[in-house]
């Protein structure tokens, strides 16, 4: 054998490689994306029979504004929903008390705290 035969095999060893390959990463992309889609379909039932319209346009519009809000919300209240917390629909002012709660929840206060003594230390009292 010459060394272009074994080139051309090698390439076509390969090719095939690849082609294996890429098709099991592609049936692998497809079953995550089928999964992604049955969560959230199943996320959306769940909303749908624990929200009115009203409560679940607010969050629609939560969605919009604040996304990273609107998921944890989402979340929560799927979650709520799955181990028994809420047995009735939500309404929007049910779903506004809760928003608040969470914003009070979420709230962190910053404090900072400036020692002049030690700046007015620092600057002056050098000898060189």
């Amino acid at each position: 054998m010459s060394d272009s035969d074994l080139e051309t095999i090698r390439k076509q060893i390969l090719a095939q490689y690849q082609s294996q390959h890429n098709d099991g990463d592609s049936k692998n992309q497809q079953a995550k994306e089928e999964q992604l889609k049955a969560q959230e379909d199943m996320k959306n039932g769940i909303l749908a029979q624990i929200l009115d319209q009203s409560a679940r346009a607010r969050l629609n519009t939560i969605m919009l504004s604040k996304p990273e809000r609107g998921k944890m919300v989402e979340n929560m209240l799927v979650q709520m929903a799955r181990t028994g917390q809420i047995c009735t629909k939500i309404g929007e002012k049910d779903l506004i008390g809760l928003l608040e709660n969470v914003n009070n929840q979420t709230k962190s206060t910053t404090s900072v705290k400036f020692d002049r003594r030690r700046a007015a230390l620092d600057s002056d009292d050098e000898d060189f």
